[in-house]
């Protein structure tokens, strides 16, 4: 095989050179990402430039890039606080959080790559001790937990969003009670509950006795006024329409004149 001329392998290594060079002036941010610049020949991170976005850059071969995803993320957080009583309390929550895009570079230079165990964490962990040392663990099993998860988060906000972290959302999952007092909750839920199915009971049935007396007082009532009315003539005048349209029928039968109470006439049938 025949040798290179000389003045090819210079040239051979200034392509692998450049090539090189090529290879590190360029990155690619992914979808959702973000990016701030780090220039290592001057102030590192430039705060007040906007981060680099998803996309293809080209960069100095000496500088090099911090990525950050920047699209929501959720961190779980298991806690274990005090109610207002003292008792200790388990929470689970869900923590929904991104990074503050615009503010990237700051983020960087003052929190770091960190910042969720060095602003995040410790934010939410002390606004849910602030939270739910207000509440007693009844409130916090029963009426009280969507106050508390909302509570907590506004707390919690108030925190990051001052340290360019944007807090989208708290979840409490579960709240966890010491057994004996959670069972004494059950308990005391069940009798309140079973006494209002008592008073309930005794509603209805005094509802439906009113409801028998004022019915049986209307029908006093009504047959007073009927006897009131109902004369002696009037009966007659009754029965003697009766007797009329009984004597039209093709029924057999044998009237008795005046052989009735009152002198009424008795219609006998055939049976």
């Amino acid at each position: 095989m025949e040798r290179l001329p000389k003045v090819a392998v210079p040239a051979i290594a200034a392509l692998i050179f450049l090539i090189i060079i090529l290879a590190k002036s360029t990155v690619t941010i992914d979808a959702g990402h973000a990016a701030v610049l780090y220039e290592t020949l001057g102030d590192g991170v430039d705060s007040d430039k906007a981060p680099l976005g998803p996309g293809f850059h080209i960069i100095a071969p000496w500088n090099r890039v911090i990525d950050y995803e920047t699209r929501q993320q959720e961190i779980p957080e298991k806690m274990s606080v005090l109610s207002s009583n003292g008792l200790d309390i388990k929470l689970d929550a869900s923590v929904l959080y991104e990074p503050d895009v615009k503010n990237l570079g700051k983020l960087h230079n003052e929190k770091g790559e960190n910042y969720l165990s060095r602003v995040l964490q410790p934010a939410i962990r002390s606004a849910a001790r602030s939270v739910v040392g207000r509440y007693t663990p009844e409130q916090l099993y029963s009426t009280k937990r969507d106050a508390i998860q909302e509570e907590i988060f506004e707390e919690t906000k108030k925190i990051v969003e001052r340290q360019y972290i944007q807090l989208n959302n708290v979840l409490i999952r579960d709240v966890t009670l010491p057994p004996t007092i959670k069972d004494a909750i059950e308990r005391k839920l069940r009798q309140e509950q079973e006494s209002l199915e008592y008073e309930f009971r005794l509603v209805t049935a005094e509802k439906e006795a009113e409801r028998q007396i004022i019915e049986a007082q209307g029908k006093a009532d009504a047959n007073r006024i009927l006897s009131a009315s109902l004369t002696d003539k009037i009966l007659q005048d009754k029965g003697i329409e009766a007797t009329v349209k009984l004597s039209e029928s093709n029924n057999s039968k044998v009237v008795v004149i005046g052989s009735g109470d009152s002198g009424m006439p008795i219609i006998l049938g055939d049976q």
